[in-house]
C-alpha cells in the first residue's frame, strides 16, 4: 500500500539538496543520541539472523530484560518499521520492542537482493515468523512473547496468533486487516464516495472501470486505487508526509542507499498480495486462545475500523478489546506513539504480567 505513494521519493533520495542532506545529518545525530539505552539491565542488539534459510535482519531493544518481549509484525507488504525507532522511543522503557525485516522487507531484502529472497510467500513468511519467536524464547529466555502487527502484517499476526497459542501471551492488531476471501467491497466503495464527493473525476473514472474485486485487478490498478485511497483523504495523506516520509528520510538506522532499499523491498514484496487477498478469516476461525487486542485508528480508511470491528464481535478469547483511537488514520500507533503506549501499558502489559505496572 504506502510503496505506491512514497516510491516518489526515490528521485529526492537518489540527488538530495546539499542543504537538505545537512539538515538530515543533525536530525540523524539528535535522534541516534535518543536511541542510546544506558540501563543496566537494558538491551540493544541488532544484526543477521540465518532465518528459513537466508539472513534476516532483527533488532532488540529494552530499558528492561525483564519487561515483556513484543514480537513487531510490520506491515507494506516490505515496510520496514525500523524507521520509527525515533518515534517509538518511549515503548522501550515497558518493553523489549523487537523489530524483525521479514523476507523481502528493509535491511534483510538489502543484504540478500531480490535473488536472495527465496521463496515468497503467505506460508513460507508465517514460518520464518515462528522461527523467529523461537529464536526470541532462546535468546532473551521467555516462554512467550506477546505479537503486535500492524497493516498489512495483521494477515500474518492473525494466523500465528489463532494457531499457537503457546507461543504468544497476547494479540495486538494495530490497523488491523480483515480479509475475507473477497466478500466484503466496503473500502473500495467508501473510496468511490470519496472520490465522488471531492469532485475527482479522473480518479473516480479510474478506480470505477477497475471494479470492486482486488482479484481482477492487474498491478497497476492496484497501484491506482492505493493512490486513490491515500491522496482522497487529507488526515491520511498528511500522516503518510508527516509520520512515514519524516521517519524514512531522518531514520538515524539507515543509509541513502539503504532507504533505496526500502523502497525497492516494497515493490518487490507486492508479489506477495494476491495470495494473502485469498485468505478468509472468518473461514480460519474466530477462536482465539489468547487474550485478543485491536487498536484501531477511527478514521483509517486505508483498513476500515468497519471490518475490524464486525470480526472482533465473533471473536472468542480468553479476554477481548476493541478500541478505536479517536481522531487518527491509519499508522495510528506511528502518528501518536504515546497514546499507543498508553493502551499497552494500561491494558496489555496487566494481562501478561499478572500486575499493574505505574507509568
Amino acid at each position: 500500500m504506502i510503496a505506491t505513494v512514497i516510491t516518489a521519493s526515490a528521485a529526492l533520495l537518489a540527488s538530495p539538496a546539499a542543504g537538505l542532506l545537512g539538515y538530515r545529518q543533525l536530525k540523524r545525530a539528535t535522534y541516534s543520541k535518543q536511541l542510546r539505552i544506558t540501563t543496566p539491565d537494558g538491551i540493544d542488539e541488532s544484526g543477521f539472523v540465518r532465518v528459513g534459510g537466508i539472513d534476516q535482519w532483527i533488532s532488540i531493544r529494552g530499558e528492561d530484560r525483564r519487561n515483556p518481549v513484543v514480537l513487531e509484525i510490520h506491515g507494506g507488504p516490505g515496510a520496514s518499521n525500523l524507521v520509527f525507532a525515533p518515534r517509538t522511543r518511549t515503548w522501550e522503557r515497558h518493553f523489549t520492542l523487537v523489530r524483525w525485516d521479514m523476507r523481502g522487507a528493509g535491511k534483510t531484502f538489502g543484504h540478500g537482493g531480490p535473488d536472495g529472497q527465496g521463496e515468497m510467500s503467505f506460508e513460507r513468511i508465517c514460518a520464518d515468523a515462528l522461527d523467529v519467536t523461537e529464536h526470541l524464547r532462546a535468546r532473551l529466555g521467555v516462554d512467550k512473547v506477546v505479537l503486535v502487527a500492524n497493516s498489512f502484517g495483521t494477515v500474518f499476526g492473525l494466523r500465528l496468533a489463532r494457531r499457537h497459542p503457546e507461543l504468544y501471551s497476547a494479540y495486538v492488531g494495530a490497523d488491523q486487516n480483515i480479509v475475507a476471501g473477497g466478500r466484503d467491497h466496503s473500502a473500495y466503495h467508501d473510496v468511490v464516495e470519496r472520490l465522488r464527493a471531492g469532485g475527482k473525476r479522473k480518479d473516480l473514472a479510474t478506480v470505477t472501470a477497475m471494479g470492486s474485486d482486488p482479484s481482477a485487478w492487474t498491478a497497476e490498478q492496484r497501484s491506482d486505487y492505493n493512490k486513490a485511497t491515500v491522496t482522497s483523504d487529507p488526515l491520511t495523506y498528511d500522516t503518510m508526509k508527516t509520520v512515514v516520509m519524516r521517519s524514512l528520510w531522518f531514520s538515524p538506522l539507515h543509509t541513502l542507499g539503504e532507504l533505496r532499499h526500502y523502497l525497492q523491498a516494497m515493490t518487490f514484496s507486492e508479489r506477495i498480495t494476491p495470495e494473502t487477498g485469498a485468505v478468509d478469516e472468518w473461514a480460519d476461525g474466530t477462536e482465539f486462545n489468547v487474550p485478543f487486542f485491536l487498536f484501531h485508528g477511527e478514521l483509517d480508511v486505508i483498513t476500515p475500523a468497519g471490518p475490524a470491528r464486525r470480526f472482533f464481535d465473533d471473536v472468542s478469547a480468553p479476554l477481548k478489546d476493541f478500541t478505536l483511537v479517536p481522531d487518527t488514520s491509519h499508522f495510528s500507533s506511528f502518528r501518536h506513539p504515546d497514546r499507543f503506549l498508553d493502551l499497552m501499558v494500561t491494558k496489555v502489559r496487566p494481562v501478561v504480567t499478572g500486575e499493574r505496572v505505574a507509568r
